[in-house]
């Protein structure tokens, strides 16, 4: 009677083991263990989220954010302009700068040519003039040459006739004195006082 009985007592002792083996595995979440989301308020986690986004865009509509926005964009944007407008002036200051260097450096161009033009000019006078004056210097010194050589021939000349001269009346003198005794010139000097007196 022993021997029968054991095998069922463990068999009912093994039940209740499988029982309570189940229980724990849907306390563990198992298959059948169905899980709730958390809530506050009666408001989920998402919405939560939603809600925080909603009051955030409501602060920056209600504290003008984007009215600030644009207005710094403005700003901005008119700070460009104005960047924008002070390049566009220095650009053309620059340009006109650019032309008026270049109207300066064409000037200056035909200044130096009208300049030199000029300078050739009266390099070709003086050189003419110098030219000239060299003829005319060499000329007047021929002719001072020419007029000292004819006045030293004169000046010979004359003092060959001076001195023939002088020969001629020395001669005249001997040969007179040699022929003509003192009443022959008592006669001649006497013949030149009457011819005088006639005058």
């Amino acid at each position: 009677m022993a021997n029968h009985n054991t095998p069922v007592a463990s068999e009912a002792h093994a039940a209740p083991a499988a029982g309570e083996s189940h229980a724990s595995t849907e306390a563990h979440g198992g298959p059948a263990a169905h899980h709730e989301e958390p809530t506050a308020l009666g408001l989920t986690p998402p919405m939560w989220i939603a809600l925080a986004m909603v009051m955030v865009f409501a602060i920056l509509l209600w504290k003008r954010v984007p009215a600030l926005i644009g207005k710094a964009l403005d700003k901005k944007i008119a700070g460009i302009r104005e960047q924008l407008d002070e390049a566009a002036t220095l650009r053309t200051e620059a340009e006109a700068l650019k032309a008026e260097y270049e109207a300066k450096s064409a000037q200056a161009g035909a200044e130096a040519a009208t300049m030199l033009e000029r300078a050739r000019a009266e390099a070709d006078s003086i050189v003419s003039k110098a030219e000239a004056d060299a003829a005319a210097l060499v000329e007047r010194r021929t002719r001072m040459a020419e007029d000292k050589i004819a006045a030293a021939e004169r000046a010979a000349l004359d003092e060959v006739r001076t001195k023939a001269a002088r020969a001629a009346a020395a001669a005249a003198e001997t040969l007179i004195r040699d022929k003509v005794d003192a009443k022959a010139d008592k006669a001649m000097v006497d013949a030149t006082i009457a011819e005088l007196r006639r005058r």
